[in-house]
């Protein structure tokens, strides 16, 4: 891996130059969360990703790699989950839920997502709510603790 470029340091949504974006990086949600591993743009490209602590990539981050170029991260198409009830104190009840088992969850104003779950999707049913499988980008909340969401990331160089 000596000679692939580096990205060193991951930078949120709008902390950065996208369009300079060299290449593009799809990766499903479990993936966006690295310290090191190789990667390929969608042209093939490889590059290292090879950051100081492992951290929560999000769709729409650069990762700045150390020759001053730039790759984009785009959350791929995931089998999903969409929740769904008849007024806002369900769905926020359901969201209490899904909060409660540690659950990440992409909440929007009219519908949850979440990853595909037989027991929690059981559960949500129980709830009186709805459930249609949706194939969608998956780009949960990032949680009280996530520095992420906030502006560049806390990575040193």
């Amino acid at each position: 891996m000596a000679n692939l470029r580096r990205a060193k340091r991951a930078v949120g949504a709008g902390d950065w130059p996208s369009h300079r974006a060299a290449g593009t990086v799809v990766l499903d949600y479990t993936n966006r969360h690295r310290r090191r591993i190789r990667l390929a743009c969608k042209d093939g490209t490889p590059v290292l990703l090879d950051l100081e602590k492992a951290t929560a990539l999000r769709d729409g981050d650069g990762l700045a790699v150390e020759d001053g170029s730039w790759i984009a991260v785009q959350a791929a198409i995931e089998d999903l989950a969409e929740i769904t009830c008849s007024n806002t104190q369900d769905l926020q009840r359901v969201a209490w839920h899904l909060g409660n088992r540690h659950c990440p969850a992409a909440i929007e104003p009219e519908r949850i997502l979440i990853r595909r779950d037989h027991v929690i999707e059981n559960m949500i049913k129980g709830l009186g709510a709805s459930i249609r499988k949706v194939r969608e980008p998956f780009d949960p909340e990032g949680g009280a603790y996530n520095q992420h969401n906030v502006g560049e990331v806390n990575v040193h160089d």
